[in-house]
């Protein structure tokens, strides 16, 4: 597994939600990883699970497989 780091924006709906926003996870894909960042970002800021979260910006591979 390889883990990914995000430093960018967050849109919610396709509307910018926070301009500058920090995490990392462990993911097998980057798709996967988009996914695990946008959980994890509705459950710091309190969003329900519905909401259309999108990571806009590139993901960084810290260490891993490939």
């Amino acid at each position: 597994m390889n883990l990914y780091n995000y430093n960018g924006p967050v849109l919610e709906f396709d509307k910018v939600v926070a301009n500058h926003w920090s995490a990392s996870t462990r993911a097998q894909s980057e798709k996967k990883a988009r996914c695990n960042l946008a959980y994890q970002f509705k459950m710091e800021t309190g969003r329900v699970a519905r909401s259309k979260i999108t990571i806009p910006g590139k993901l960084i591979i810290v260490e891993g497989d490939e």
